[in-house]
């Protein structure tokens, strides 16, 4: 488990430095083209496992962890284990609010159940 959250801390880095220095889309990008690592090349955790140790990552990162930037992290961390992760951005108009959640199989693991029933899905990466 310290070693999940060892490399959930290091993306979490990772994505701020991204974030603050490039464009959204470079942000996009980077998740977009993460491939999903084959069963056979990683030993697979399980999602709550994973999603736990980003959880934990969290609270020992030196700064607030928003959702885009939590969701981009556990998104690369789930598809390097062997999950078909996709980090999901969705909006509400009125008040308007956005919110990035992480989903497999379309169901979401890092956050309420009911995120898509709240915002209206924007993208899928």
């Amino acid at each position: 488990m310290k070693l999940h959250v060892f490399r959930s801390w290091c993306l979490l880095l990772y994505i701020d430095f991204i974030m603050r220095q490039r464009p959204f889309l470079e942000l996009h990008r980077i998740v977009r083209e993460e491939r999903v690592a084959s069963k056979e090349a990683t030993q697979r955790s399980s999602l709550e496992v994973l999603s736990r140790a980003m959880d934990m990552a969290c609270v020992l990162y030196f700064k607030r962890a928003f959702c885009l930037q939590r969701s981009a992290a556990l998104a690369l961390l789930l598809r390097r284990h062997g999950w078909p992760a996709q980090m999901v951005i969705g909006a509400q108009i009125m008040p308007f609010r956005s919110h990035a959640w992480c989903e497999v199989h379309g169901t979401v693991v890092n956050d309420k159940p009911y995120m898509p029933e709240i915002y209206q899905v924007l993208e899928r990466c």
